[in-house]
């Protein structure tokens, strides 16, 4: 029974300098389970007690929502198509990698101001990931994300860094986009009671069009791609801003079957809490040969908002700030 589980079974670690404060375990997945300014809520959705943090990792083990913020690696259609370890999962895009996505990770290095976990080898995908979430000084509001994936198999693997971050369903992001020909839409759900996202492009910058809570609205579920013409994006939600941050690649260097950005959205208007909004980026693709690494990293940076729930009103403090935190393409 997931409900049985107490949150007090995850160990945790606590990242503080005063102005923000991030908790990370070391245990399913070695994930990010909050971040937030202090005093204030956390901006991640996460769920501690959707299942077993102590269960065994196996290659049959299924996807446990925990939510937060965990590194996947893409392609999604490729993720069981490079193992043997589970014939009957050949192929599928789901679930993640549990080896990546559940497992223990080992403490490697933990001070005041950073914490390094080492996940197990994956046989799934051949990688080993370490993962170091770090204050960073000089700029007390943000918490950096290194990544280091090292190919532990004899042969050539390719693949790239996901990140995947977890937030509420209503958060508000915005991600500048030069084109109208940078963005591609997936519809995910195809059920009967679902109706496809939809968005605006204006000025620079693309959002998804907020729709109000209550019943009776529709159910709206699917995926946006995104080429994006700087190097972050920014979602709003209960007066924070979570602006995220990365290296900026050419469309070239991203798998075809992914966007740099990508936004996965499902809000449930009669039940806003049961919905999510993740703000994903993928690194570039890269073929890796036995006992290579390749690494990504992503600044998060939290700014207190206490204006309009409006694009207008979020547009025009984004503007506002863009210089202070290196913002391209506004």
């Amino acid at each position: 029974m997931a409900a049985a589980h107490a949150a007090s079974d995850i160990p945790v670690h606590t990242l503080d300098n005063g102005s923000v404060r991030a908790t990370v375990t070391d245990a399913i997945g070695g994930r990010l389970l909050s971040f937030g300014l202090a005093g204030q809520p956390n901006f991640l959705k996460v769920d501690t007690r959707a299942g077993d943090p102590g269960a065994p990792v196996d290659a049959s083990t299924d996807n446990v929502g925990y939510l937060g913020h965990e590194i996947w690696v893409g392609p999604q259609k490729e993720w069981w198509s490079h193992q043997d370890v589970n014939p009957a999962r050949a192929g599928a895009p789901w679930p993640p990698d549990p080896w990546l996505s559940l497992a223990r990770y080992k403490v490697e290095d933990k001070r005041a101001d950073a914490i390094t976990l080492a996940s197990p080898a994956s046989p799934v995908n051949g990688l080993q990931l370490v993962k170091r979430y770090s204050l960073v000084a000089g700029k007390p509001h943000s918490l950096r994300l290194d990544v280091d994936a090292a190919n532990i198999r004899t042969s050539q693997v390719a693949w790239d860094i996901w990140f995947n971050t977890r937030a509420h369903a209503d958060t508000r992001v915005y991600v500048p986009v030069a084109r109208r020909e940078d963005v591609r839409q997936q519809a995910i759900e195809p059920k009967p009671d679902m109706v496809p996202l939809t968005w605006t492009l204006a000025d620079g910058l693309f959002s998804l069009d907020a729709y109000p809570a209550g019943k009776g609205q529709p159910h709206r579920n699917g995926k946006m791609l995104l080429q994006p013409a700087g190097g972050w994006m920014a979602g709003f939600h209960d007066g924070q801003v979570l602006v995220i941050q990365f290296a900026h690649q050419p469309r070239a260097a991203i798998h075809p079957d992914q966007g740099q950005i990508e936004l996965y959205n499902d809000w449930q208007p009669d039940a806003p809490d049961k919905g999510l909004m993740e703000m994903e980026v993928h690194a570039p693709y890269v073929r890796l040969a036995p006992g290579r690494h390749m690494q990504a990293s992503e600044l998060w940076t939290l700014l207190p908002y206490d204006g309009p729930d409006t694009r207008a009103a979020q547009v025009a403090f984004l503007r506002t700030n863009a210089k202070a935190l290196g913002l391209e393409g506004l």
